[in-house]
C-alpha cells in the first residue's frame, strides 16, 4: 500500500472534524438544552424575550469572529452568517430591552485570540442555525416568524441544509495541529457553557 493510499484510508476511517466535534460536546449540548426546555421559551412572548435576550449575549460574545480576515479566508460567506442584528430586530419587535453586555470575551480589535478555538464556537453557532427550524415551529404559535420577533431563526435563503453542509466542508478542510485540534473543542465547549451561563442569567 502507498502512502498515499494510507493516508486515503486513514481518512475514511477517521470520524470527521466535525462529527469528533459532536462527539466531545454532547453532554455539554444535553445539558444546555434541557435547560433551555425547562424555561418553557415558547410559553408565551415574555419567556421567548429572555430567550432572545440569551441568544443577543451569545452572539454579542462571538461577533467579532465574523470580522476577522484570518477566519473570512478559511471559512465560506462568514460575514454573511452573523446573526447579531436580526436578533437585535427581534428584541425591538418585542420591545424587549437589549441585555447589558459590557464584558465581551472577544472584540473586533483583539488579534490574540486562538483561530481554532475560534472555530469551535462558530460550530457552536452555525449547528444552531441548523436546529433552529424547529424552534421557528414553536415561535411561529407565538404569532412571531421570519419577519417580526423571529428573524434570527430563519433559514439562508439557500437552505439551512446546504448552509450548514458547506460550512462543515469548510470546517473539516482546515489544516489544523494536534493541539490545534484540541483548541478546537475547547472553544466549542466553552461556547456551549457560555450560552448555559447566559440563560441562567437571563432564562431562570
Amino acid at each position: 500500500m502507498t502512502a498515499a493510499e494510507l493516508k486515503t484510508e486513514t481518512a475514511q476511517i477517521e470520524p470527521s472534524r466535525t462529527k469528533r466535534l459532536r462527539a466531545a460536546t454532547h453532554d455539554a449540548h444535553k445539558v444546555l438544552d434541557s435547560f433551555i426546555m425547562s424555561a418553557k421559551p415558547f410559553e408565551n412572548r415574555v419567556n421567548f424575550g429572555k430567550f432572545i435576550q440569551t441568544q443577543y449575549l451569545f452572539h454579542r460574545d462571538l461577533n467579532a469572529f465574523f470580522f476577522n480576515e484570518a477566519l473570512d479566508q478559511l471559512l465560506p460567506d462568514l460575514k454573511g452568517r452573523q446573526r447579531l442584528g436580526l436578533i437585535e430586530q427581534d428584541l425591538a419587535d418585542l420591545r424587549v430591552a437589549t441585555p447589558d453586555s459590557t464584558d465581551v470575551p472577544f472584540n473586533r480589535d483583539d488579534t490574540a485570540f486562538n483561530l481554532a478555538e475560534a472555530l469551535g464556537w462558530l460550530y457552536v453557532v452555525e449547528g444552531s442555525n441548523l436546529g433552529a427550524a424547529f424552534l421557528l415551529k414553536d415561535a411561529a404559535k407565538l404569532g412571531l416568524d421570519e419577519t417580526f420577533g423571529a428573524r434570527h431563526l430563519a433559514g439562508a435563503p439557500e437552505g439551512r441544509g446546504l448552509h450548514w453542509k458547506t460550512f462543515v466542508a469548510a470546517l473539516d478542510a482546515v489544516e489544523l495541529t494536534a493541539e490545534d485540534e484540541n483548541r478546537v473543542i475547547s472553544g466549542a465547549e466553552a461556547a456551549f457553557h457560555a450560552v448555559l451561563e447566559h440563560a441562567r442569567r437571563m432564562m431562570s
